[in-house]
């Protein structure tokens, strides 16, 4: 069903809210030393360490979804054994009872035949990336799926209007695909800057009208509110919590609301908190030229399609886009499958980095079908209303249109690939109102895990210091763990960081803080 106001507002909340205790934590307690004062002795006091999770009580009502999804996605055919689960459940639009109503929040289930019965699952939110079952089905199919989903079953859970959650429709069609061409082909298009920032406008305007008065529900708190709501359906009193990229500012945003209510908390190439739009995006770049650099060393090892300079080649087909020459394909959409196939796992490296190279190659030659198949792949996974919605609720402090075509113009120098595209890019949520920054946990009793990597396309890294910062700020032990290869999260590429991960998992001891996994 699609959302619209008289679905959201016929809406009835059905969610029985009850939760029950899981088992304690047979880990022994941690001693602390407290320093001698004067000639008492030294004591020591235990705190115990985090309850375990549970396994849900009383469970949604799973579908198998494996082969829609995997078709949907462009993943290919599913490994042996994994099934993947879809299920919805009832979430109140404001848990407050400011606005009444309910709406449908989407999940997906995902196990292999070794995965034990009796486990507690492991909750999955990547934020607006991308939807969260589509950053699960990708660590499903990739390389990374067997070591996690061996041990446990995960489960994602969409934002609200993004992947299998209900979704919006809020868009003019034109206004849509103008904000995800960056206005190239629009009557504006002698102008990018003020072409998008009018796109911005018309698009504020649309969709706030559509959702009013719920057009300020769609933020990091409220989708940390759908996750609790789960919680409660599942009858646990925790839950173990992994949020990856803009996903941990869900999942630092439950641990703030919730955080007795969390047995574990993960978070994996998290954004940074606290920063602006412009800030954010530079760490982006800065993460997604690393990768690109990384993919064309390995494409030129295999004499790959792309040439004797496979970076060059890239750079070259990105300029040939932005004139008009890829036809219907523009710079945007070019750089933005780019970017989420350098991020996603990958099961047989060599053979993904032949398939990104291979229809790169093709276009450039005028074979436009393959590189069509891959940008409808991340489509899927990335473009909708929801996204829009999501993502500008999230932004802070955007550009003027004068100085996003001032970065347009130092980006292009600076990041030569990906900066002139970002650049006008951040002009997109440029219209909608500025929320204030969504508020960061005071007090977390509760030891976190943070996964990063050196070439990350979707995040970058330099955003892990405002995190880790903070969780120190609220009293939190954590330790970090960096991935010394490329692509978005860690811990769907990173053997080294899965074992962090399940470790950390299983009886919440963090590794070493600054443990370097090879690429």
């Amino acid at each position: 069903m699609r959302w619209t106001r008289a679905a959201v507002a016929a809406s009835t909340l059905s969610i029985v809210l009850a939760g029950c205790g899981a088992g304690p934590s047979d880990r022994p307690g941690v001693a602390v030393e407290r320093p001698v004062v004067g000639n008492a002795p030294v004591t020591s006091v235990v705190s115990p360490a985090p309850q375990r999770a549970a396994v849900p009580k009383t469970d949604l009502s799973w579908r198998d979804c494996t082969t829609p999804t995997l078709n949907l996605l462009g993943l290919g055919p599913a490994p042996g054994g994994l099934v993947l689960e879809c299920a919805e459940f009832s979430t109140p639009i404001d848990s407050q009872g400011t606005v009444l109503g309910s709406f449908r929040t989407g999940a997906m289930r995902a196990r292999l035949p070794q995965t034990p019965a009796d486990a507690p699952p492991l909750v999955l939110t990547s934020g607006t990336d991308r939807s969260s079952t589509a950053t699960l089905a990708g660590l499903a199919v990739g390389s990374g799926g067997a070591g996690p989903l061996a041990t446990r079953p995960i489960v994602a859970v969409d934002r609200r209007g993004i992947g299998t959650s209900q979704p919006i429709d809020c868009l003019p069609a034109e206004i849509r695909s103008g904000l995800a061409d960056n206005g190239q082909f629009g009557s504006g298009a002698g102008n990018p800057a003020e072409a998008i920032s009018a796109l911005s406008q018309e698009a504020t305007i649309s969709c706030r009208d559509f959702l009013q008065p719920y057009e300020g529900m769609f933020d990091a708190p409220h989708a940390a509110d759908d996750i609790e709501q789960l919680r409660k359906q599942w009858q646990v009193d925790t839950i173990d919590l992994i949020g990856t990229g803009n996903g941990a500012r869900v999942a630092l945003s439950y641990a703030r609301k919730f955080g007795d209510h969390l047995s574990r908390l993960i978070l994996d190439s998290p954004e940074a908190v606290n920063t602006d739009s412009v800030t954010r995006e530079e760490q982006r770049l800065q993460g997604a030229e690393a990768a690109l650099t990384a993919f064309a060393q390995r494409c030129q090892g295999m004499n790959c399609a792309l040439g004797a300079d496979p970076r060059a080649a890239v750079a070259d087909l990105v300029t040939t886009a932005s004139t008009g020459g890829l036809g219907e394909i523009s710079a945007k959409a070019l750089l933005t499958t780019i970017t989420g196939f350098l991020g996603s796992p990958r099961a047989d490296q060599s053979g993904r980095i032949a398939e990104l190279a291979d229809a790169l190659a093709a276009a450039e030659r005028g074979d436009r079908a393959a590189l069509g198949k891959l940008i409808l792949r991340e489509s899927a996974a990335t473009a909708g209303d929801g996204q829009f919605v999501n993502r500008c609720t999230d932004t802070q402090q955007p550009p003027t249109p004068g100085k996003a075509t001032e970065l347009a113009t130092l980006w292009s120098q600076k990041y030569p690939v990906f900066g002139r595209s970002a650049a006008l890019g951040l002009l997109a949520c440029s219209a909608w109102p500025v929320p204030s920054p969504a508020p960061l946990p005071e007090k977390l009793n509760l030891p976190v895990l943070v996964l990063n990597s050196v070439a990350d396309p979707v995040t970058g890294n330099a955003g892990t210091a405002s995190v880790t910062g903070a969780l120190g700020a609220a009293g939190a032990r954590h330790a970090t763990v960096s991935w010394q290869g490329w692509g978005h999260p860690v811990f769907t590429h990173s053997g080294c960081g899965q074992r962090a991960l399940l470790e950390y998992l299983a009886d919440a001891e963090l590794p070493a803080d600054g443990t370097a996994c090879p690429a």
